[in-house]
């Protein structure tokens, strides 16, 4: 009999040791535990702990119709997140989801919430605020850096140069010669 102030074992002690499903359940359920993650990562953490396709496939259907595995869901507040808190654009937003394990159709679903009015807004708070740092810098340098900045979280570069020209020219640059034309990169 277990003494009221022990623990009770692990649970790959509880689990059969020839009950591949078992054996499923509990990794996805630890998984899960940490994190929401995606029916795809799930597989490749099951694969790796030698779980047969089978079994694995049965329990994640099942985590699937009892809503522990929801990818469309974790998709779009993936992309939420994603856009919102680290101002990336629909294109990054994409890659990132795809790493995830994550579908096309899944994928195309989520990034309907960002659209290009709310990918332009992002991009112009994103080079207000990064233009303050690049103040004492010439207008050229500074729309080269902001540029590069939008295009590192996957703003198209027509939008990056058209966001950054426009962001240097509200702080300060007059001279519109202190400004290289894109189409000179």
């Amino acid at each position: 009999m277990q003494a009221e102030h022990e623990l009770p074992p692990p649970l790959d002690e509880q689990t059969p040791a020839g009950d591949p499903e078992a054996v499923a359940r509990v990794v996805c359920l630890r998984l899960l535990d940490k994190r929401a993650r995606s029916r795809a990562e799930l597989e490749q953490a099951l694969r790796r702990r030698g779980v047969p396709d089978d079994a694995a496939a049965r329990v994640l259907d099942r985590f699937s119709e009892v809503g522990l595995v929801d990818d469309a869901t974790l998709a779009h507040s993936m992309a939420s997140a994603q856009h919102r808190e680290r101002g990336l654009a629909r294109r990054a937003v994409a890659g990132k989801l795809r790493s995830r394990g994550f579908d096309d159709d899944v994928v195309a679903d989520a990034l309907t919430e960002i659209d290009g009015s709310d990918e332009r807004q992002r991009a112009y708070e994103l080079a207000e605020r990064r233009v303050r740092a690049l103040s004492r810098l010439p207008g050229e340098v500074q729309l080269r850096r902001l540029a590069g900045y939008l295009g590192r979280k996957g703003y198209p570069a027509g939008l990056a140069f058209e966001v950054a020209r426009a962001v240097v020219g509200e702080n300060g640059v007059s001279d519109e010669s202190d400004i290289v034309n894109s189409d000179s990169w």
